[in-house]
């Protein structure tokens, strides 16, 4: 015992020389940075070349989330957003049984929303997310049977590469649709008076004496006609239609979902996760030849399967096709204004640094604490339009992201709050003067550290989705590019920063601010 004491105390000393011995070695060194001043805390601003770039028709199929309804924006615009989706079954080859009746067929999407609160029943108030446009706009909505095939692959390319179809196909769908309307009920909530509603969906079922309720967040909910899939679904089982969901693919070739003004009412739009959609086919069969009984059942047909989203532009403002035409796009100096948006949108391209500077820079030894760029909303150009929760800056040469977006480990609760060291939230402190920041530290000391590292240009456009990197092709080549990310395609909204001329006002000029320390 008196052993094993005595060695836990000179190991104890030990420790203690050892920790006072780094101390001194840590102060000393703190003390010729700071005391010593032998560096200097320094800001750089540098100029950018920003500029204009106009997105054509673009892919648009297979998107996890894809908008419905017509967009009025003063600051771009009108976009009318028609969709088309391949439906499956959710179990192929049903056993259809004797004297089938159809008792209702219900198409169901559920709306991206937020519960605000509960009352003392249990029933929920909501708050609809992704609504563009004034709450109470109607719009003309009709659902039809498409009768276009979507394929998986392309015969083009020697059927080695996914079918693409494009945003600007909707003719195409819109021609090809199949007799009249399916959401043809008497209530025009549901088809020429169609909104967007809040309310919470209830059901009350008596059991046994009992009354059970089912409570449903909101959703798109639409009574189909019940003759049409009578005959196309139930019938159709004899003949082997629905033995397998290639077959039943070809024969049933989707849904095509159609917008137009309801009247002379305001319009709006939704983002939608449609493949979370179903039809729901309820009937009532006989137990067998001999007996009457009456049982339930029920088809389920979902929403996946290949679908694309269908964009239409018009009433194109003046100020924003100005800016975008190719011939007023200014490469050298850049642009006064520039305008991002989602869809089939537009973006802007950034250069950074001249050579003679980044060769000075490169020179100088800088130890490159801190590198961002930080873009300014014009409000007066905006107008009253939807400001983007998000924008995505990445390398436009090689069409992936920074390096600061793979070295942002930083996680959100969803796909629009992740990757915020990397930033490019809105900042909404102050409210006359909304700012997104995004930070390029490492791409800076990559290109300053490393002679023979490109200084590549840089994509910066809205997002709807900040962990979707991957890009959707342009049905032809427009300017600089051929592709466009794909999350900038699922967003319906855009917005005007200012750029980075001279005429721009310097406290909202586009720059890059690098702070920085350097040996003196």
């Amino acid at each position: 015992m008196y052993n094993n004491s005595f060695f836990k105390k000179i190991l104890l000393v030990a420790c203690v020389v050892f920790l006072y011995s780094c101390d001194k070695d840590y102060n000393s060194i703190g003390d010729g940075l700071i005391g010593d001043n032998h560096f200097d805390f320094v800001k750089y601003t540098s100029s950018v070349v920003s500029y204009n770039q106009k997105v054509g028709p673009i892919q648009s199929n297979n998107l996890s989330v894809n908008s419905l309804g017509i967009y009025d924006n003063s600051a771009f615009g009108t976009t009318t957003a028609n969709f088309a989706t391949q439906i499956v079954l959710e179990s192929a080859n049903p056993t259809i049984g004797i004297n089938p009746v159809i008792e209702s067929v219900v198409l169901t999407v559920p709306y991206f929303s937020t519960l605000v609160s509960t009352d003392a029943n249990g029933d929920g108030t909501y708050k609809l997310d992704s609504i563009q446009g004034p709450s109470d706009a109607k719009i003309m909505l009709s659902v039809y049977e498409s009768g276009y095939f979507m394929r998986d692959l392309d015969p083009a390319a020697s059927f080695q590469e996914a079918q693409k179809y494009y945003t600007n196909q909707n003719s195409d769908f819109n021609n090809a649709k199949i007799g009249s309307r399916l959401n043809n009920s008497s209530d025009a909530t549901q088809n020429d008076a169609f909104f967007f509603s809040n309310a919470q969906y209830k059901t009350t079922v008596t059991t046994d004496g009992k009354d059970v309720i089912t409570r449903v967040a909101p959703g798109m909910r639409l009574d189909l006609n019940m003759s049409y899939f009578k005959t196309k679904i139930i019938d159709a089982s004899a003949s082997g239609k629905l033995a397998t969901n290639d077959i039943f693919k070809d024969y049933f070739r989707g849904l095509y979902f159609k917008v137009e003004k309801s009247g002379s009412s305001a319009s709006n739009m939704a983002s939608l996760d449609f493949k979370k959609g179903k039809i729901t086919i309820k009937y009532k069969e006989n137990t067998s030849d001999t007996d009457a009984t009456r049982i339930d059942k029920s088809i389920v047909l979902n929403l996946t399967g290949n679908t694309v989203s269908l964009l239409d532009q018009s009433n194109t403002n003046t100020s924003y096709a100005n800016a975008t035409n190719a011939a007023n796009i200014n490469t050298t100096v850049g642009d006064s204004k520039l305008y991002l948006k989602g869809g089939e949108g537009s973006m802007a391209i950034l250069e950074l640094f001249n050579t003679t500077e980044l060769k000075t820079i490169r020179e100088s030894g800088w130890l490159i604490n801190e590198a961002s760029l930080v873009f300014h909303v014009d409000a007066t150009a905006l107008g009253t339009a939807s400001k983007p929760n998000r924008i995505y800056l990445y390398d436009l040469n090689n069409n992936r992201p920074i390096v600061d977006y793979y070295n942002d480990g930083s996680a959100g609760t969803n796909e629009k709050n992740g990757k915020i060291v990397f930033g490019g939230l809105l900042n909404t402190v102050k409210t006359e003067d909304n700012t997104y920041k995004v930070r390029i530290t490492n791409h800076i000391r990559n290109l300053i550290k490393n002679a023979d590292s490109t200084n590549v240009k840089l994509g910066v456009v809205i997002t709807e989705d900040i962990n979707t990197i991957t890009s959707s092709k342009l049905r032809s080549t427009s300017g600089v590019i051929s592709q466009f990310p794909k999350a900038s395609v699922m967003s319906p909204l855009g917005t005007v920063f200012y750029g980075s001329t001279a005429a721009v006002a310097d406290d909202k000029r586009l720059k890059l601010e690098i702070y920085y320390t350097k040996p003196n």
